[in-house]
Order: C-alpha cells, then structure tokens, then sequence
C-alpha cells in the first residue's frame, strides 16, 4: 500500500477529522437528550453549522502544538512518539470533555465552565462526592474514556508509521502555510475581532447557544477569563460588610445595601412611557457644542433646551462595552473585562430591559454591525433583550461600511421597528457605528467640517445628523408622543493626558428628552451608572434592582456628584472636584480636579477607601452572581 500523497499531514487530517466527527456526534447525543427543552427554540438546527465552525476554531487552536512538534522535531523514533502522544492527550481531552457534559448539564443547566475547574482544586472531596452518588456513571464514563483512548492511540500509532515519510527539509518546507492554515481555523473571521461565544449566540435559551459549542471550549474560554487578577490582588482587601457599607452610603438608602424601592405609576398616567436610548459611538464631550466643544452637533444642542442634559456626565471606561454595562445594565467598571464578556454574566444577570421585560415591555437591541463584536448579542440575548437586530437583518441600506450600516440606516431601521409596536410599551437600545475609523458615511448629508470627508469630526456630525432624524421620525409618529429617549456617548474618541487618568476625556453628552422630563442642566458630577436609575425614576417602576447608581432627579442639593472611570488598570474615583486614584499594587492617591489637571493633595483615607469599596464590590457582586433582579 502506497504512503499518502500528503505525508505526515495526512496524521494531521486524520486526528482533525476524526475530533470533528466526534463533537458533531456528541452535539446531536445532547440535542437529543434535551429534545422537550428545545422543541421550541427556533432554528435549533442551527446548532450544527454553527457548531462546526466553533469546533473548527477548537481543534485547530489544540492542535497547534502537537503539529508544530510533528513537522519540526528531528528524530524519526522521539518525534513519532511526542506526536503519538500528544495528539492522543489532544482528543482524550475532547472526549473526557462530552463524556462528563451531561453529569454537568443536569447539575448547573451549562456545559463545563469555571464551577468545572474549580472543582479540580479539591479531587477528594469531588471524587468521594461522584463515587457515592453516581458510581455506575462515573466507572461508565471511566471506561468508555479508556476505551476510546486505547482505539485511537492503536489506530494512530498506525497512521503515523504509514505516512510519516517526508524528509525534514520538505516538512519544514511545509510548515509555514501549515501554520497559516491553523491560524484561520483558529480565528475562524477576518473581521476586526475573530470568533467567539457571541458567534453561537442565536437563541434566548442560554443552554441551546451553548450546544453550538463544545465542552472543551466552553472550559478553555472560562479559564482564560479566571487567569485575571482579581481586584482584590490588584489594589486591596476590604471586609464586605465595609463594602457594603460604603457603598450604600452613597445610595438612595445609605442605612442599608438593600436595593432601592421606586415609585409606582401615577395615577394620571395610562400607560408607562416607552423608553429609547440611542447611544452614540466615541462622542466625548470636546465634539459637542452646547458642552463647549466644537460645533459639530446642531441638532444635539438644539434638543438640549427641550430636555434634561447632564452637563458633567462621565463614561466608565473607554471601550464600548465598559459604556453598555455601565448604561444598560447600571454596573460599575471590574479589573476584569467588561461583564458583557465574562462567563458569569451571561445568563440571569440584571439589566434594565430584564426589568422592563417583567414590566410587560417588547425589547430590542439595533445595532447597524455585526451583533457577535464584543460578545454584545449573546450577553444582550440572555439577559432581557427579546431581539437583537443587526447589520444582517438589513436590507438595502443606504450605505454600508467597514464597521456596519450607515447610521440614518440604523434610525430608520429603529423608528419602523417601533412602528410595529402599535401600543405595546417597548424598550430599546441603539448602538450606532459611523463615527468610527476609518469613518465612512453617505455623501451630501452635512456640510463637511473638514476635508476630506473620512475625517472624525465629520463623523460626528454625521451621527447629529442621525439624531435629529431619529427624533423627526419620532414626532411624525403616535409612538413620539409617549417615549423617553436617552441619547448618551458610549465612551471619548480617544482618551490621552498626562495625568494618571485624563478625566475630561471621559466626560461625554447625555440628554433625556420626553414627556415628564425637566428642561434644565444637571451640573453635578455623575457616572453612566447613574443613567439607568434616573430613567426608573422618572418611568415610576415599582421594583427593586440591585444598581447603585443613583436617580439624579431625587438626590438632595446638597449632595455631590460621584463617578467611576477606568483607564486601563487605574482606576479613578471622583466625588465632587475630590478625586481618589488606584493603581495595581500601588498605594491610592488623592487629588483634585482643578482646570481640567489632577493636583495632588494630602491622602484622604475616608475617599480612598470608598473608592476601593467601589471596586471590590463590582468584582464580588459579579463572581458571588449577586448582581439579579430580585424574585420580588
């Protein structure tokens, strides 16, 4: 029998076949275990060519090592063995993975995640545990990991003698577009951002997503979340009860941690009002007229004299999912990255459309690109949002770029969406996408600022545009007359200084406009956080939620300002012009805020602590699952 034409990487394709075949059976073992959850969930289907793609990403990313080793290794006997064993130790991982989902499943209703690897910490008591309640599993699933190992240990050891024939100098040959290969498996997109748990994401059933996905990955990607330091590492320990007690100090019931208690409806009112919020891409405060910035936003300053605008509002951070947490979801900035991303918040975790949702209310997330960036669709999917449209579910828009649909497609989009509606209150998020580089957008809208046209101040005031289009449409529509509509930056354009944090560019537009809404300018200092519970404050929703920020509206005049903003690993706490600084392992420092600089003062231990609460208390509220609308 003649050796195969593509030698050694004939073992490759014949380890990378067989582990496909594998997760694709056990993805069907599973469906079909669960059958009577799924047969509601639309498109189930779609758990197989999405999952192909996930496994494909998987496989190449564990395969990676053992075929570098095989392809560059001298020594026919030692690298036949490393190759053996390393490939066998590849796939008894995929199998031990499936094999020990379904125990998992029925446990924590979730493929293996950082509940599995943490776990491992303590094998006696896990062990004793499994041996006492499930022996029959456990000595089945033993065995059939054994046995399965064995047979493909027996059946590659085979493959590798039949087709390891090339010469080390044609496998080093090889090894470049081989490397490459893995590369695009691995990444599986030639988008800005490769694949991830957000591509899965198309069902409201947590679980169905995460059949689109294996055990293996789901393990991997919970680890590489977990290997964060923690805040407490990073900048300091606190008691909880301190934290507790810190933080709800500048609540709405400083005496206790418990959530805040809202109004009900008034009387008066028949129904609740619908409730947009229209966040804007990278508009920092210095593109914004009416903030005395440039004069880039006509439309935004006219509408500031028929609302509510918050004239020193601050983003927490500098990506656009640090602002989406912080607006749709009221949580403050982690050392980790943006709960949007982290495994523990992808299912139950509070958001004002979960809120809104038990409140009778139609969600929707619009979004003009690619809902799977930055996890964005799969966290907004589980956690309230009833729909998520995004750049797919246009058609024929005016104009589509590198990042999406331009954003007067976004708006127009929007308003017929609420549209069909009809009376039924809703709530929705928009995220526009234009004013982004390389900053592409429709001809003969505005007049340019500058030239050429792909400039950011150009952008800018082609999302004005998009503003006062949305709320034309608004007032040529019934929906106009009953809704409350939040337009608020995500983040700056870019943030630079050279202090520890730059804090004016973390400043940003917000304004509220709708019935029932004051027309003035709020002057304290505030943070994204506080958003979300002015907007309750001014709906009349009776629940509670567990925010802490704070409805501006019903502070007492007396009371300053707070906000939280993250740049990189510092961390900046401002109350009033009094600023406290954290830096990983570093002691905190004080400041003012003076002229736009941060003056350094004597330490304020009362602030600094305060600060820290803040930060210890995000962590722990998101790893203890705190952070969830109350069963109330």
């Amino acid at each position: 029998k003649q050796p195969p034409r593509f030698g050694p990487l004939w073992v490759v394709l014949f380890v990378f076949v067989l582990a496909l075949a594998w997760l694709t059976v056990m993805r069907g073992a599973l469906l079909a275990m669960h059958w009577p959850r799924f047969a509601e969930v639309a498109d189930i289907w779609r758990v197989f060519p999405i999952g192909l793609r996930m496994d494909v990403i998987v496989i190449c990313e564990l395969l990676a090592a053992p075929t570098i080793l095989f392809l560059l290794l001298p020594g026919k006997v030692f690298r036949r063995r490393i190759a053996l064993v390393m490939f066998t130790l590849t796939v008894a991982l995929l199998v031990h993975m499936e094999l020990t989902t379904p125990a998992f499943i029925a446990e924590y209703d979730s493929r293996p995640n950082r509940i599995y690897f943490e776990y491992l910490r303590y094998p006696q008591e896990v062990l004793g545990t499994l041996w006492k309640s499930f022996p029959l599993q456990l000595l089945a699933v033993a065995a059939a990991l054994i046995t399965l190992t064995i047979w493909f240990y027996r059946a590659l050891s085979r493959q590798i003698v039949f087709a390891d024939t090339w010469s080390w100098r044609t496998r080093a040959a090889c090894f470049p577009v081989v490397l490459v290969l893995l590369f695009i498996g691995a990444r599986s997109s030639f988008d800005h951002r490769p694949a991830n748990l957000s591509t899965a994401s198309f069902s409201h059933d947590h679980l169905a997503n995460e059949l689109a996905v294996s055990s293996t990955y789901t393990l991997l990607n919970a680890i590489y979340m977990d290997l964060q330091e923690t805040s407490t590492a990073m900048y300091g320990h606190m008691e909880w009860a301190d934290v507790q007690r810190r933080v709800a100090s500048y609540g709405a019931h400083p005496e206790t941690a418990s959530p805040t208690t809202l109004k009900p409806l008034p009387a008066s009112a028949d129904r609740r009002p619908n409730v947009v919020i229209f966040v804007l891409e990278s508009l920092g405060a210095g593109f914004v007229g009416v903030l005395d910035g440039l004069p880039l936003t006509p439309n935004f300053d006219r509408l500031a004299s028929d609302g509510l605008l918050f004239t020193q509002l601050y983003a927490t951070g500098t990506r656009t999912v640090r602002g989406l947490e912080a607006i749709v979801a009221g949580f403050p900035p982690t050392s980790a990255q943006s709960v949007l991303k982290r495994p523990q918040s992808q299912d139950g975790f509070f958001t004002l459309a979960s809120l809104l949702q038990q409140e009778g209310y139609r969600t929707d997330f619009i979004y003009g690109g690619a809902s799977h960036f930055d996890n964005m669709g799969r966290f907004l999917k589980q956690n309230g949002f009833d729909r998520v449209i995004d750049q797919k579910d246009f058609t024929d828009p005016v104009f589509a770029g590198t990042w999406g649909v331009s954003d007067e497609d976004l708006v127009t989009k929007a308003h017929a969406t609420f549209v069909e509606h009809g009376e039924q209150p809703f709530f929705a998020l928009m995220l526009s996408t234009s004013n982004h580089d390389p900053f592409e957008f429709p001809s003969g809208r505005i007049e340019l600022y500058d030239t050429p046209a792909a400039t950011r101040n150009n952008a800018v005031k082609y999302s004005d545009y998009a503003i006062g289009k949305l709320l034309a449409l608004a007032q040529s529509a019934p929906y106009g007359r009953n809704t409350l509509f939040l337009i608020v930056a995500d983040h700056d354009a870019r943030v630079f200084g050279a202090d520890l944090v730059p804090i004016d560019h973390f400043r940003i537009p917000g304004l509220l406009i709708g019935p029932g809404v004051p027309k003035r300018h709020e002057k304290r200092v505030m943070s994204q956080i506080d958003l979300a519970p002015t907007l309750l404050g001014l709906m009349g929703v009776a629940t509670t939620h567990p925010m802490i920020g704070r409805d501006m509206l019903a502070l007492g005049a007396e009371t300053p300002g707070r906000a939280m903003m993250q740049y990189a690993d510092t961390n900046a706490f401002r109350v009033g012009d009094r600023v406290a600084i954290h830096q990983p392992h570093q002691r905190a420092r004080t400041f003012t805020y003076e002229a736009g600089r941060l003056i350094p003062r004597s330490s304020d231990r009362a602030l600094e602590q305060d600060a820290l609460a803040h930060l210890l208390w995000a962590e722990t509220t998101y790893r203890e699952r705190r952070y969830r609308l109350s069963p109330q």
